[in-house]
């Protein structure tokens, strides 16, 4: 019989749109509920709308920004995203253990580590040591194979078409 008190973990991955709007939903649906969600957003240091959302309406989702507003450079990475991220991990690492959250999201956590700026064994230690009760997130393209393996739930998306193709910029509302 499946233990009904037991936190999935679950990883939204693929080359497609949607992996961060998905985990989202996912705790809107738990604020909603009267659960309390974190998500340290990895290399995003924008006001996204999502960001702007929570701290207007949302005090049950705390989004956290653990990067600069700039494009981080696989390959060539400053020291200050590094320092951002590793800081975003101990938060997120202080958020899982307070007790005081549900739900804890990795906004982008894949592409730190593939990138290098957290260690694999880093966030594997995280996903093996949760506690029971918490839903874990974990998002962006790139998921290493430990991460899926180890994972309750994971979701591939999948770009099929997409308006950048046509030299689309981002827009306000839609993608950020």
């Amino acid at each position: 019989m499946p233990d009904n008190n037991h936190g999935y973990v679950f990883l939204h991955t693929g080359n497609g749109k949607g992996k961060t709007t998905a985990a989202l939903g996912l705790a809107l649906r738990a604020v909603g509920h009267g659960k309390r969600v974190f998500m340290a957003q990895f290399m995003k240091g924008r006001d996204y709308g999502e960001w702007l959302a929570a701290e207007k309406y949302l005090p049950d989702l705390v989004l956290h920004k653990c990067g600069r507003d700039s494009f981080v450079i696989k390959g060539d990475l400053s020291p200050i995203d590094i320092e951002l991220a590793l800081e975003g991990l101990e938060a997120a690492k202080t958020a899982m253990y307070s007790g005081k959250y549900d739900m804890v999201i990795l906004d982008e956590i894949n592409v730190a580590v593939d990138y290098k700026l957290i260690p694999l064994d880093a966030v594997l230690d995280l996903i093996k040591n949760k506690p029971k009760e918490l839903y874990l997130g974990l998002t962006g393209r790139y998921a290493p194979p430990e991460f899926i393996e180890l994972a309750d739930l994971v979701t591939e998306m999948k770009e099929i078409k997409h308006p950048y193709t046509k030299g689309f910029a981002g827009r306000k509302g839609f993608e950020f």
